[in-house]
């Protein structure tokens, strides 16, 4: 009998730790950017030209966590039939984190014996593991570490639905994941729904991410011999697959670089992917054709892959992700009308195909034999009827509270007011969510002005938008409301708006009204933009010297004076913190820099030769490296970066100094 419960979970858990207060102002890098698109066809072209989304706002970056995992216990969801029993992480954006298969106890996804963050997400943080439901832009959702609603619901034919649901508030978008395991199921049914519900159109983005366990002979299958294929020269290529470059790589852990290809799955062919063992047995996802597109990603083999694996993942834990998304490549975003929905149905199990005819055959014999397996066990047209069927139950209302998410939403539908966009009866936004975030936009709201706090304390988040600049617009027009913290939020505003005088004005007001180095960092980033990095390194010390213990702050202010040429003011500032700050991952690495630029080269061995641990270093990010054969030239009498082949022989990068993925 099919069931739908609460659980709990215990693992070892990077601990998020606190969000980055400052309004994260500056714009998010388009990968787009001079990619040459040449091999793209009309529809993708326009596809890639559409939708790109530069600010990050309203969210913060999620960056206090560190390498620590201690045990936890964590909330989840399960969805259990005599099949299958899959279990869901209700405080981290919904996460299918195990999907095990009764019989055989065999455990389908990847999912680590711990969740350890990295700096791999637009907010930052992010874990390996499991099925990610990613919805935004490029990039590994921002609610990857954010709390899901999730209500249970029951179909007509008795089977219970969870239904995880949360409003989107970078694009103005609800979605809703109503997952479910029928009676003798053999497949676990997720029915996707994202709504737009407001008159604008909406760029769109959706990926579906599964992590797989990935041994030397663990074969990626999807039905097409070719796919794109994006690499860091700035060309997207139309390869052949799995064939290239002398690799079939369809098996990644056989491959020592990192990739992602794009399945160009024909017109007309059934949509699926797959990860199969040596003993063809692996997890499938297929859906209805709205999800067109498929991806296979891999770290590689070489060092830099490993040493992220090793770090999300633990030793010897390695994996890869099959992926199924609503365009064809990930850098593309599609229109979404306004006042429109758009829906389909996924489907996740275990694939059992003769070995023989998968692996060793040619690669067409091997994609026909996954789809005869898959059509034997799940057959396309069922798929559509689960469509139907859980396109009529969408607005179904919640018969069972079971976790609440964040209060957005409910701000939001507040704020809207008379606009009755948000009272959806299938994803209900109470004002009972309505937290500590999301109480001073409430009396933006209801009372016309914000309450404000100490100037020494920062602001706990933002709203932006059209209806948020004109609320505080008309609060700042009223003496009695124009506070130094009103006028901060309307700069951000205006800012994320495109109007810097403005901003530059809101912000200069705040300070006429109370000395913070909330405006003071953001004049900051208005000087940078502007090309002044003096005026700005000038605007970070007064920041920093409001406001020494706030670490986000220490680190953008070590970076505008590097930036300025200013290591030793760097150094000063370094010598002056105290515990945990002053041994904090990034804080040394930025010593280190700046150490390098003074010329002070025992400092920098110091730092490098200890074993320097950023906890937040970024894939495709490569300080350590630099910095290490940075280090070794100017010890040998060179001036600079520029590293001969004989002194890198001499001394070779630590491994664990090395996160470069190689790609071609």
């Amino acid at each position: 009998m099919s069931t739908c419960r609460l659980a709990t979970a215990f693992l070892p858990v990077a601990a998020l730790g606190p969000e980055n207060p400052l309004p994260p102002l500056r714009k998010l890098a388009d990968p787009r950017g001079d990619l040459d698109v040449s091999e793209a066809d009309a529809e993708m072209v326009a596809n890639l030209g559409y939708g790109h989304v530069e600010s990050l706002l309203p969210y913060t970056f999620q960056d206090g966590y560190t390498r620590e995992t201690p045990d936890r216990e964590l909330t989840t969801a399960v969805l259990e039939n005599d099949v299958l029993r899959a279990e869901f992480l209700l405080g981290y954006g919904g996460r299918l984190m195990s999907l095990r298969h009764q019989a055989t106890g065999r455990e389908l996804l990847h999912f680590p014996p711990k969740l350890q963050l990295a700096n791999l997400a637009l907010r930052n943080a992010w874990f390996a593991g499991g099925v990610e439901w990613n919805l935004g832009t490029f990039g590994h959702t921002a609610l990857s570490c954010s709390p899901m609603h999730a209500v249970r619901l029951t179909r007509d034919d008795g089977t219970p639905v969870l239904r995880m649901y949360e409003y989107e508030r970078q694009r103005r978008l609800v979605y809703q994941l109503d997952c479910y395991l029928p009676d003798g199921s053999p497949a676990l049914f997720v029915h996707v729904r994202i709504h737009n519900p407001f008159p604008q159109d909406a760029p769109v983005y959706w990926w579906s991410s599964a992590a797989v366990p990935q041994t030397p002979d663990t074969r990626a299958l999807m039905p097409a011999t070719s796919a794109y294929h994006f690499s860091y020269t700035g060309k997207m290529r139309r390869i052949p697959f799995p064939r290239w470059r002398d690799a079939d790589t369809s098996y990644p852990g056989r491959v020592d670089y990192g990739a992602d290809y794009f399945a160009e799955i024909p017109d007309g062919e059934r949509r699926w992917i797959a990860a199969v063992d040596a003993a063809g047995a692996g997890l499938f996802q297929t859906s209805t054709d709205r999800m067109r597109g498929r991806k296979l990603f891999h770290w590689g083999t070489g060092s830099g892959g490993r040493n992220w694996q090793d770090w999300l993942s633990g030793p010897r834990q390695e994996y890869f992700e099959i992926q199924a998304g609503l365009a064809r490549t990930q850098l593309e975003h599609l229109r979404l009308p306004g006042r429109q929905s758009w829906s389909w149905v996924e489907a996740y199990g275990l694939l059992q195909t003769d070995p023989a005819n998968v692996h060793g055959a040619k690669w067409p014999d091997a994609t026909d034999a996954g789809a005869a397996a898959l059509a034997e066990l799940i057959p396309a047209r069922r798929l559509d009827e689960e469509l139907a069927t859980m396109t009529a139950l969408a607005e179904k209302p919640p018969e069972e509270v079971l976790h609440a998410g964040t209060g957005w939403g409910a701000l939001e539908r507040r704020a809207l007011g008379r606009n009755r966009a948000l009272n959806l009866p299938g994803t209900p936004f109470p004002d009972a969510t309505i937290g500590r975030d999301q109480q001073s936009w409430l009396s933006l709201v209801r009372k016309g002005q914000m309450p404000t706090p100490a100037p020494a304390l920062p602001p706990s988040s933002y709203a932006v938008g059209p209806v948020w600049t004109a609320l505080l617009e008309k609060a700042t027009a009223d003496p009695a409301h124009a506070t130094w913290f009103t006028w901060l939020h309307l700069g951000v505003n205006r800012y994320h708006g495109g109007d810097l005088v403005g901003a530059r004005e809101a912000w200069e007001r705040s300070i006429a009204q109370a000395e913070t180095a909330w405006a003071h960092r953001n004049l900051a980033i208005l000087d940078e933009s502007e090309g002044r990095p003096g005026e700005a390194a000038d605007r970070y010390l007064r920041a920093w010297q409001l406001s020494p213990r706030l670490r986000p702050l220490t680190i953008e202010t070590l970076r505008a004076l590097i930036t300025a040429e200013r290591p030793q003011a760097a150094l000063d500032i370094v010598d002056r913190l105290k515990e945990p700050d002053r041994f904090a991952g990034r804080i040394l690495m930025l010593e280190c820099r700046a150490a390098l630029d003074t010329g002070d080269l025992v400092r920098a061995r110091r730092i490098l030769e200890t074993g320097l641990v950023v906890e937040d270093i970024r894939e495709g990010e490569d300080p350590l490296s630099d910095m290490w054969w940075e280090f070794h030239s100017r010890q040998a009498g060179g001036l600079g970066p520029v590293v001969s082949q004989r002194l890198r022989e001499e001394h070779p990068l630590p491994c664990s100094y090395d996160y470069s993925i190689r790609q071609l």
